[in-house]
């Protein structure tokens, strides 16, 4: 957050502002409350990586101590071909460790002419596949990500992620574009995480964005898959005026997609903006026994140089809502799983986790 304001300028967002985020102890450039609105902190990861997958899960009570295989050499040419025979393709282009944007760039040209698919990977444990949606197929590219997800169980690669692009628009500097058609498959959690405590105490759980891929769908009762950052609030405003009760799961994509692993400071600095207005404009739909956490799941730095993966570092947390008492300093939390303990008490579900609630400090009763 320090980087992004030091290189594109503070962000103009009032409201993250009066709840707190620049009272996290260790914020420098982002303007501080007087009195802020919201409980206000920050969590370490006790999990081992910074991806998606991890994160996530810790954040729902599911430490993971062996970190996901990586594959920074590309993948075994032979699990390749078992694969390509199993989803009936010709075989692939690249099998490198690499950016998203720029291999598709570079070697989209060469699939639409052969029908090869591109497969790559990053710093974290993932095995990407694109493929052009109209020379392609989407519906045919997930069928080689479902096929290459039954063959990489037992290596435990933690997530394949179908990689949809088409042809960019007219005036654009690059010649393909990815679209929201993404889907990450994902491996089953090993253990329950509070979601699914939630469903088995007939509590909705309505996962929007790529939450219900991040899970496999376990613990996930409803699922909106969305288009970026502003639908998503979209989304979630559309939840709060339907359900009576229980957890809305929202992960925005835009910060990571395009900003973070696109090195772009200005851009983020832009989407921390749109988050903060359309945030004022969720809470209109807020009622006064709602609890509202802000937070994140890894970090991913937009001025770092060296690479364009994800940065291990803490992830701020902010919490309020009517009967949240404002100005309370949460400190450095241990773990992501408070969340989850925190969670767990406040809807009375017995659920067991290394996380400690910050209910009761946060809470008016």
């Amino acid at each position: 957050l320090d980087h992004i304001c030091k290189a594109a300028g503070q962000p103009v967002a009032p409201r993250l502002t009066s709840l707190g985020l620049g009272n996290i102890e260790g914020v420098e450039h982002f303007p501080a409350a007087i009195v802020p609105e919201g409980a206000f902190g920050k969590m370490a990861e006790v999990s081992a990586g910074k991806d998606t997958t991890t994160g996530h899960w810790e954040m729902m009570g599911l430490r993971i101590d062996e970190p996901f295989p990586t594959f920074p050499n590309g993948f075994d040419q032979a699990l390749l071909d078992e694969i390509a025979r199993e989803a009936d393709i010709d075989g692939w282009l690249g099998n490198e460790a690499a950016s998203g944007t720029e291999i598709i760039e570079r070697l989209g040209p060469e699939h639409v002419e052969t029908g090869k698919p591109i497969v790559y990977t990053s710093a974290d444990s993932v095995l990407q596949i694109a493929a052009h949606e109209e020379h392609f197929g989407i519906e045919e590219l997930f069928d080689v990500c479902e096929a290459a997800r039954d063959l990489t169980i037992e290596l435990g690669i933690a997530r394949v992620i179908a990689r949809p692009f088409v042809d960019a628009p007219g005036g654009s500097p690059n010649r393909f574009v990815r679209t929201y058609n993404r889907q990450d498959f994902s491996l089953k959690p090993p253990r329950a995480t509070i979601i699914e405590g939630m469903l088995d105490a007939g509590l909705p759980v309505v996962g929007i964005g790529k939450i219900e891929d991040i899970f496999d769908g376990v613990g996930v009762s409803r699922a909106v898959h969305t288009a970026g950052n502003a639908d998503g609030m979209h989304a979630l405003r559309d939840c709060m005026r339907s359900l009576a009760g229980g957890l809305v799961f929202v992960n925005l994509v835009d910060f990571d997609m395009n900003f973070g692993h696109r090195r772009d400071p200005a851009g983020y600095r832009g989407a921390i903006e749109e988050f903060d207005e359309k945030l004022r404009w969720v809470e209109e739909r807020v009622r006064e026994d709602d609890l509202i956490i802000l937070t994140a799941d890894h970090g991913n730095d937009p001025t770092k140089t060296e690479h364009t993966d994800h940065t291990r570092e803490y992830v701020p947390l902010v919490v309020y809502g009517g009967r949240v008492r404002g100005g309370v300093p949460l400190g450095t939390r241990a773990t992501f799983a408070d969340v989850a303990a925190t969670i767990a008490q406040n809807f009375e579900i017995p659920y067991t986790c290394e996380g400690t609630s910050f209910l009761d400090e946060v809470w008016t009763g």
